[in-house]
């Protein structure tokens, strides 16, 4: 059975695992090595995701099947210049094979309720270009664009 919990720092290992696997198939996609240049937590890895679980504006969740680790998620809370809240989803990740049963969807809630209890005015969240599983799974989760980042690169073609 799928759940999702708050994950504690004897998940580090796991999570670090998973991050990597999502650098791997990000990196190679449309939009991922400046992805991996600009919006990935930079290594060591440990040290990233080890620090973001005593802060009070960051939630990390691990999703499993049964016992076994096989997704997790961050999101960080953002101040606006307003004065108002909003969630931002940093990564939100499942092992290839544990796809498609509702641990996404487990995290997910999880992440929507922690952002209700910080009394955010919204979530936003990122997706690759051409990524269109990860567009879809979180527009059945009620999440649609309100932004396009436009890019032009300045190398040559490789």
């Amino acid at each position: 059975m799928e759940s999702c919990r708050r994950a504690t720092s004897d998940d580090l290992g796991e999570i670090v695992r998973l991050a990597e696997a999502l650098r791997a198939e990000l990196g190679g996609m449309r939009g991922g090595a400046l992805w991996l240049a600009r919006e990935s937590r930079p290594e060591p890895l440990e040290a990233s995701y080890g620090a973001l679980f005593d802060r009070d504006d960051a939630l990390v969740v691990v999703g499993a099947i049964d016992t076994s680790v096989v997704g997790f998620g961050v999101v960080e809370i953002e101040s606006l210049r307003t004065g108002e809240q909003l969630g931002s989803v940093a990564e939100l990740f499942v092992d290839i094979e544990a796809r498609s049963v509702g641990v996404g969807e487990a995290m997910a809630n999880v992440i929507i309720e922690f952002c209700e209890t910080q009394q955010c005015i919204g979530i936003d969240t990122r997706a690759l270009p051409g990524h269109r599983a990860t567009k879809n799974f979180f527009e059945e989760q009620g999440f649609t664009a309100r932004a396009l980042v436009m890019h032009r690169s300045l190398r040559e073609p490789e």
